[in-house]
């Protein structure tokens, strides 16, 4: 948490903390290795090596119709795709690389026609760009870099210079802001300037001069905090927060990404997948936090989604389309829920999200007196509500010794069928 990240900013942010819901896309050459976006670096795979994957690809599969489809019937409104990675393969048609999608057997931006489906689908767009490039020939070894351990090799390229791919990286974040249309938000990844091993940071990507071109180019973008001198967003990546994240003790606008199954890009055989029941507890749990998620898909070589990755945005659409309101916005709530419980609050509805089904009573403290109305939001059928007199004692079927203030809901033993029953509270005026 940084004092840069209070700066005032001109992004457009209430379109993301209505929607809430996103897609992010992991898609590259790497997809054909099948074993994780981050494969040249963990292997340590030469240039050469790596090219059979750059002369093979051909997503011949490929429907960003479908794809934009799938998105919004998961309940998403925004996605951000990886127009580069850290191989530095360019999904569009950049003037600046011959390292890009068009000289590969496939030969067609994917980019262009991606941005267009989603935006038919009313879907915002959002670039992720990686600020590491293990590819370009002016990226200067570190300690993070593919070759790393090639002393002959680094010993070789000891003449690179950051000024000239700092330049590169300007230009080509240029043609991604100029050439697609409107652009909601600019996903920078990453800074990493302390690692013992040599890192790179704001000095290296210039990244003061690079915000200030994205905000000329794009009024109302919002930016990530990756860039080293913080931004409109910040993104704790594969963890959940335990409280809303602050910046000096004030709410930050924040976004959690999260994978299906530990990997960004498509791992052919990584079956730790979650299931949707913990991707929608993830959901909930992320607003009633004050964020979003941004949940990733990584398509496949041949430029599918994964059948998991389908079964899972599935599931989490027909929970949306039940109990979207309970997400779309809301935000967190002054109110203390019941444990294993989340509340979200969208002005007087307040929504109770029960991720453990208790028997037949769950107990809301602060709220005697403060409900009208409350029903299962997943069918809008009436849950009954009791007040207990606090100096009641408990005696056989009899309930007591409940705190002054606390309303009971009396729900049905059987547990509806859907991945979070949701309670509706409608609060008095």
């Amino acid at each position: 948490m940084t004092q840069e990240m209070q700066r005032p900013t001109t992004a457009d942010t209430g379109w993301f903390t209505r929607d809430r819901f996103g897609l992010f896309i992991h898609w590259g050459i790497y997809s054909l290795a099948a074993r994780h976006e981050w494969v040249k670096q963990r292997e340590r795979i030469t240039d050469e090596d790596y090219q059979r994957y750059f002369d093979h690809f051909y997503p011949d599969l490929y429907d960003p119709k479908e794809w934009a489809r799938e998105a919004k019937k998961a309940g998403m409104k925004y996605f951000v795709i990886t127009t580069k990675h850290h191989d530095g393969f360019c999904l569009w048609d950049s003037d600046l690389t011959d390292y890009k999608v068009t000289n590969t057997p496939w030969g067609e931006d994917l980019i262009a026609p991606m941005v267009e489906a989603f935006r038919a689908e009313g879907l915002k767009v959002g670039f992720y760009h990686s600020l590491i490039d293990w590819h370009h020939p002016e990226f200067p070894v570190d300690g993070l870099h593919s070759r790393r351990d090639d002393e002959e090799y680094i010993e070789a390229n000891r003449h690179r210079d950051v000024a000239r791919y700092r330049e590169y990286l300007h230009g080509q974040t240029r043609e991604l802001l100029t050439r697609f249309g409107k652009i909601d938000v600019m996903w920078f990844d990453f800074s990493y300037p302390d690692r013992v091993w040599g890192g790179k940071g704001k000095d290296d990507w210039g990244s003061e001069e690079l915000l200030a071109m994205v905000r000329e180019l794009q009024p109302g973008i919002i930016v990530n905090d990756r860039l080293e001198i913080g931004g409109d967003l910040k993104t704790p990546e594969q963890y959940q927060p335990v409280a809303w994240p602050e910046v000096d003790g004030e709410p930050a606008l924040w976004e959690a990404c999260q994978t299906l199954d530990g990997s960004w890009g498509y791992d052919r055989d990584n079956l730790d997948w979650k299931p949707t029941s913990m991707l929608v507890r993830m959901l909930v749990d992320t607003v009633s936090k004050g964020g979003n998620l941004l949940l990733n898909v990584g398509p496949t070589g041949r430029g599918e989604f994964d059948p998991q990755a389908v079964e899972r945005l599935r599931g989490m659409g027909e929970w949306m389309r039940l109990h979207g309101r309970s997400v779309r916005g809301c935000t967190a709530s002054d109110f203390i829920p019941p444990p294993d419980c989340r509340y979200t609050q969208n002005g007087d509805r307040l929504y109770l999200h029960l991720f453990g089904w208790p028997f037949k009573h769950v107990h809301l403290e602060g709220l005697a007196g403060r409900v009208e109305y409350a029903q299962l939001l997943g069918d809008a059928s009436e849950v009954k509500m009791l007040v207990v007199d606090p100096d009641q004692r408990a005696q056989n079927t009899t309930m007591g010794g409940l705190p002054s203030g606390t309303l009971t809901l009396e729900l049905p033993v059987q547990k509806p069928m859907v991945e979070v029953p949701v309670v509706e509270l409608f609060l008095k005026g």
